[in-house]
C-alpha cells in the first residue's frame, strides 16, 4: 500500500498513524505538500521514518517550494509528478491521510 501524507507532522498525528499501519502492510510513504517537513534531516520525525523500515518518498516540487531540498534526511527518495503517478500506479492500494 502507498500511504500519502500531506500534513505536517507538527499539525496532525497522521504520520504517526501511517507508521503504525504501514509497518504491518509493508507499504511505502509518500510525503507531499506540508508532509515533506517530516523528512527534514535531524528533525523530530527522522528516527521514526528510518526505523519504520519502508521506502519514504518526497515530492520534489513540494520540498523545493519550502526550501528543503538540501535539508532532507538521507535515504529519502525524491520524485517528481511523473514519479508520483508511477508510485500510485505501482501500488495495488493507495491511502491518503488527511
Amino acid at each position: 500500500m502507498l500511504h500519502i501524507v500531506n500534513k505536517s507532522p507538527f499539525d496532525t498525528g497522521s504520520l504517526a498513524s501511517v507508521l503504525r499501519v504501514a509497518k504491518k502492510d509493508g507499504g511505502a510513504v509518500l510525503l507531499i505538500e506540508d508532509g515533506v517537513y517530516a523528512a527534514v534531516k535531524n528533525g523530530a520525525t527522522e528516527a521514526s521514518l528510518k526505523s519504520a523500515g519502508m521506502p519514504v518518498y518526497v515530492l520534489q516540487p513540494d520540498a523545493d517550494a519550502r526550501g528543503l531540498q538540501s535539508r532532507l534526511m538521507d535515504g529519502v527518495n525524491m520524485v517528481d509528478y511523473g514519479g508520483f503517478v508511477d508510485l500510485v500506479a505501482g501500488h495495488d492500494n493507495v491511502q491518503s491521510w488527511l
